[in-house]
């Protein structure tokens, strides 16, 4: 059973028609203490739940409500808001709320955002083993056998058909696209586009033209008009990845577009309606950057319905063989070398490598060692070799001491050297950094480093 709590007539009506037309049994309560007495009584499934009542516009009932729920139950708890309310919402998923819709509403978005929260509030089978998981899902190209896996795995494949929101955290090289990719292919969607768009490459001038596109004459040079990347994913799913790295006035444009389901196409008055599952990853922590005041911490509530938080390769060594015997048969055809194989004593030398740069280093050494090695079987000399041509990380840094010089002047001179050590490529300066292209170029001008750009 739904609860809704709405003191206005039309809201509640509304709600009620909806639910119950979407097969759910629903009761309509119009103040919080008949609610409290409601929920006590039949402990519904979920509630829905309006943040403002008519003696104010504070949300303080609403809050009250929220907070003598979360005290004693667990059901989903979905918040009610007008646009103007949404830091009040924001305020409600800190006290435990699930997700909060605005007035007014969309159908479709609700009800999804109903039956997701439904469904994982259902009791957990047990855990499934990998191969039970292929028998019910897609999953051809994640590997891997851990129980975390495992866990992330049947997690994905749950939500996969809803159009929940999923946010993808973890370090870099962790395979954040192949699951973004795979909820794609295991949902209602698959047949239809998706679509990536890497958000730190696209620098605040030019995100409506990319992700909303433009008309011709928009501004200057906008010689024809250009389709966005949302209308390019509508039907589909858009994978927004890097959007820890999105600036600030891109976010509150990209928050209307969640929010509303509508955008308008730069140099036209007319908004568009899209009908998108939105899948965000970063391998920043958005809690740190809401924090600092770098990233809107309305849109972290937006993007983050379900999040998935893949672990570092270190933390997951036995599933290293697997991964490494995946990338060789690939190999083996690709470079036609099919006798190729991995000595016993490598495969374990590979399992207890640090690799900081996860799956993606640990591929980039084993196709590099077989470009390099004549050999048929890898030994572990083979595999060294080819470790100490890419600097690993390391905990013992050489740092200048305090008060001698500034977190500018640090910056500066890490900056002169990458773009020296890159020969001033950009792309490969940039990635050695830890930044984007657009930032790192930022940082140029800021110091006044002077530079001429070679092709990457």
């Amino acid at each position: 059973m739904i609860l809704v709590i709405d003191d206005d007539i039309a809201v509640r009506t509304s709600l009620l028609l909806l639910l119950e037309n979407a097969g759910y049994e629903v009761i309509g309560i119009d103040n919080p203490e008949e609610a409290m007495e409601i929920i006590q009584e039949q402990e519904p499934d979920l509630v829905l739940l309006d943040l403002n009542f008519s003696i104010g516009t504070t949300g303080k009932q609403g809050m009250s409500v929220l907070e003598k729920i979360r005290e004693n139950y667990t059901m989903p708890v979905i918040l009610i808001t007008g646009w103007g309310s949404i830091e009040l919402a924001v305020q409600g998923m800190k006290m435990g709320a699930n997700d909060f819709v605005n007035k007014p509403w969309q159908n479709d978005h609700l009800l999804n955002s109903i039956n997701t929260l439904l469904n994982l509030q259902k009791e957990k089978v047990a855990s499934l083993t990998r191969r039970q998981l292929d028998k019910q899902y897609n999953f051809p190209f994640i590997i891997g056998e851990e129980a975390q896996m495992l866990q992330i795995l049947e997690t994905i494949g749950r939500v996969a058909n809803t159009d929940a929101s999923v946010l993808i955290l973890g370090e870099s090289g962790t395979g954040k696209e192949l699951i973004a990719e795979a909820i794609h292919e295991n949902s209602r969607r698959r047949t239809k586009p998706f679509v990536k768009v890497n958000l730190g490459g696209i620098s605040s001038t030019l995100f409506e033209s990319e992700m909303f596109g433009h008309v011709r004459g928009a501004f200057t040079d906008a010689r024809f008009d250009r389709t966005g990347r949302f209308e390019l994913a509508n039907k589909g799913t858009i994978f927004l990845d890097e959007i820890g790295d999105l600036e600030p006035a891109s976010q509150v444009k990209l928050l209307r577009v969640l929010q509303d389901r509508t955008y308008e196409v730069l140099g036209s008055s007319r908004s568009k309606t899209v009908d998108v599952r939105v899948i965000c990853a970063t391998n920043k922590n958005l809690h740190e950057l809401v924090s600092s005041g770098l990233f809107r911490e309305d849109l972290l509530y937006r993007i983050n319905l379900i999040t998935v938080q893949l672990p570092a390769l270190r933390n997951r060594k036995d599933d290293i063989p697997l991964l490494v015997k995946f990338f060789l048969n690939n190999l083996r055809e690709i470079y036609n070398r099919p006798a190729l194989s991995i000595s016993a004593p490598a495969m374990r030398w590979l399992k207890h490598l640090p690799l900081p740069g996860n799956i993606r280093q640990l591929k980039n050494l084993v196709e590099r060692t077989i470009l390099v090695s004549r050999n048929d079987i890898l030994d572990i000399s083979d595999f060294q070799t080819q470790l100490e041509v890419v600097p690993v990380k390391t905990d013992q840094l050489s740092l200048p001491g305090v008060g001698t010089m500034t977190l500018d002047e640090m910056e500066a001179e890490m900056v002169r050297r990458a773009m020296s050590f890159h020969q001033n490529r950009i792309t490969k300066a940039a990635a050695s950094l830890g930044i984007t292209r657009n930032a790192l170029y930022r940082r140029l001008e800021k110091h006044q480093i002077p530079f001429h750009e070679t092709e990457d």
